[in-house]
């Protein structure tokens, strides 16, 4: 019989019960192991013996990024460093990288938990994963392979980017599952269409990891590549990487891993509870993470709780994609936008592609302007370029209250990227 890597909880009590347990495991691990910690605890007037229920979760200081910047090179370090067996860091934009350390039973944990995603995804020991992410010292390629491996597919490490051999692999290997970020996934689609490989192919499904995906983006490579289904993983470097969820085959949201950690969803402004199925940050606390626990890290991802239960009869609650990241949100002419809600106007618009750029610019009298360049979608005729710049305006107003100027550009014209695609401009000063 295969092992199963689901959670051995069997009702929503059991879970809470196992999740305070966590909790208070790692309330008492950072406070005797992370002078940082020790500090933080002690601010806000609280030990580990104050840990009774989930509700005392509340009562915890937060972490953030820059506590991590901070505390470089090895921040909330809460083992001896003879306990660490391996480091990763973020691929950090701004300021310092954010490194985390991981002890053996974290890349234990964190193997068997992402070997869940794939069993998730229904894979199996037959099939062949061609695992197109970056190794190295980003926390993806080596974790979607561990986690393979673990799991018993047959792991194929391609690394992101060199197209032809990617196509190559695809036809040789024939592999059935590909893991890349939607742009990459994108990027293949299209050139699987170009080259004619559609029928030497057996791809099935696709993985993506890293980036926000729209929903007219991942209909695109369904249809170019026939895909039975695409999933989501999210990851982060501070939770361990990708794998912390996946959404199942009914893709009604994100199963998350939650006897790995809790997730609340807050206000960013308030730091509130929002109530569930409404928009708030992600807030984490891991249960099980030695190296580096993270106790209410702020995730500044957006994103929603999911009511009710999955027609999968998983009891892992879920989360909705996500929107955005909190600091990614655009203020334009007093109006708060995250791409995600540009991405949700023109998913909805037929006749376009699924690839977009946002260009913000202030010009000489003061004010603030945006154009929108959207690609036609292939095979439609530029004839119809006024009556589609017309629609995305209206939807553009009455959906998000702004106005555009809209370009429609010719379909491929816009760059991809087998890596994260840059889609908003900021030309504005100050």
């Amino acid at each position: 019989m295969r092992k199963s890597f689901m959670p051995s909880f069997g009702s929503p009590d059991e879970l809470k019960n196992l999740q305070l347990q966590g909790l208070q495991w790692t309330v008492n691990h950072a406070y005797n192991g992370s002078p940082f910690y020790k500090e933080k605890l002690d601010q806000a007037g609280v030990q580990p013996d104050d840990i009774k229920s989930l509700d005392d979760l509340r009562r915890l200081p937060f972490t953030t990024a820059n506590d991590l910047q901070e505390g470089y090179p090895f921040p909330l370090l809460s083992v001896p460093f003879e306990k660490v067996v391996r480091i990763h860091a973020s691929s950090g934009t701004t300021g310092k990288r954010k490194v985390l350390c991981y002890s053996q039973k974290d890349i234990e944990d964190w193997t068997h938990f992402f070997a869940r995603c794939y069993e998730m995804a229904e894979l199996t020991p037959e099939d062949r994963v061609q695992i197109a992410v970056g190794y190295g010292v980003w926390t993806a390629g080596v974790s979607f392979q561990a986690g393979c491996e673990a799991f018993g597919a047959m792991a194929i490490p391609a690394g992101p980017g060199n197209l032809d051999m990617q196509c190559q692999f695809l036809v040789d290997f024939q592999s059935t599952v590909m893991c890349c970020t939607a742009s990459m996934g994108l990027l293949m689609a299209e050139e699987v269409n170009r080259r004619g490989l559609r029928e030497k192919i057996n791809l099935k499904k696709m993985i993506f990891g890293s980036e926000r995906s729209s929903d007219s983006m991942r209909k695109r490579i369904g249809e170019l590549l026939g895909l039975e289904h695409m999933f989501d993983i999210p990851g982060m470097t501070e939770l361990y990487g990708p794998g912390t969820g996946l959404d199942c085959v009914y893709h009604t949201g994100i199963h998350y891993w939650a006897d790995y950690y809790i997730l609340e969803i807050l206000d960013p402004e308030t730091l509130q509870p929002v109530p569930e199925g409404e928009t708030g940050e992600m807030v984490v606390t891991t249960l099980k993470k030695e190296a580096t626990p993270l106790i209410r890290y702020r995730t500044r991802d957006l994103t929603r709780l999911i009511p009710g239960e999955c027609p999968c009869g998983s009891m892992l609650p879920r989360h909705d994609r996500l929107l955005g990241r909190s600091d990614d949100m655009i203020i334009f002419r007093a109006v708060n936008i995250y791409p995600g809600q540009i991405d949700h106007v023109l998913s909805g618009i037929k006749g376009i592609g699924s690839e977009y750029q946002i260009i913000l610019d202030r010009k000489a009298d003061g004010k603030d302007y945006m154009t929108l360049k959207v690609e036609r979608d292939q095979g439609v005729d530029n004839s119809l370029d006024p009556s589609l710049t017309r629609t995305i305006g209206e939807e553009m107003k009455k959906q998000i209250m702004v106005s555009a100027a809209i370009e429609v550009v010719e379909y491929g014209s816009l760059p991809r990227s087998e890596r994260k695609s840059k889609r908003v401009f900021d030309h504005r000063e100050g």
